[in-house]
């Protein structure tokens, strides 16, 4: 299960990758080639501190701080409509705004690989093995990802 955030991860390598064999081509004896160099290299730059960003989830160089407010994560749940949209014979229902947000805060407490696999398991009903099949951990990991999910859920309901 691919996010937007892996997706343009990905594009953000690729297009890295093409920026650098493109500057090694440059004619660097060319007053222009020189320019070209230094604003290329200005991307390459910017291209590797965004996608430190989007892999840490907090800004490059930072101890602490942004790994709470996740604001790329926040965007993507914040754009669903239903959380989740369960096909249970019950009365659909939508969320309102501020349980969006309740359950995001809730979300955010936990680390990337608990919330996937927490997501994955109950929201979508995936077994241990799918997951860990998906996600290229044990099936043991995968538990115990779901097992500290819950912990840190109920602490913080409770």
């Amino acid at each position: 299960m691919l996010t937007w955030v892996d997706t343009l991860t990905a594009q953000y390598t690729k297009g890295k990758s093409e920026l650098e064999a493109y500057r090694k081509q440059i004619d660097r004896k060319d007053p222009q080639g020189k320019f070209e160099v230094t604003v290329v290299g200005g991307m390459i730059s910017d291209m590797q501190y965004a996608l430190e960003w989007m892999r840490k989830g907090r800004r490059p160089g930072s101890r602490r701080g942004i790994e709470n407010s996740q604001v790329y994560l926040r965007h993507d749940f914040m754009d669903m409509d239903e959380f989740p949209s369960l096909d249970l014979e019950i009365s659909e229902s939508s969320l309102t705004d501020p349980q969006k947000k309740r359950i995001l805060e809730i979300l955010l407490q936990l680390s990337e690989r608990e919330r996937q696999c927490y997501i994955l398991h109950l929201a979508y009903g995936r077994s241990m093995a799918e997951i860990s099949v998906d996600l290229g951990l044990t099936k043991r990991t995968v538990q115990t990802f779901i097992d500290r999910a819950k912990a840190k859920i109920q602490k913080f309901i409770a």
